[in-house]
């Protein structure tokens, strides 16, 4: 039996700088705050075939403020 890998990731909202980058790269992952832009995780572990699309959004974030982790 094989078991799918799961991407797990964080985000640290007091960095977020409200760019946006990581809900442009990866909507079903990220969101934005109505309130202030700052992150929103919509799926702290989506499957690994998300990973490369999160790590693009992670390298993208001007504040370093995703981190992704298998």
């Amino acid at each position: 039996m094989r078991t799918e890998q799961i991407v797990k990731v964080t985000v640290d909202q007091d960095l977020c700088v409200g760019s946006g980058q990581c809900a442009l790269t990866a909507e079903d992952v990220f969101d934005q705050s109505d309130d202030d832009g700052t992150v929103v995780l919509l799926d702290a572990t989506p499957p690994a075939d998300r990973k490369a699309d999160i790590q693009y959004a992670a390298a993208r974030c001007p504040a370093a403020a995703i981190t992704v982790a298998e």
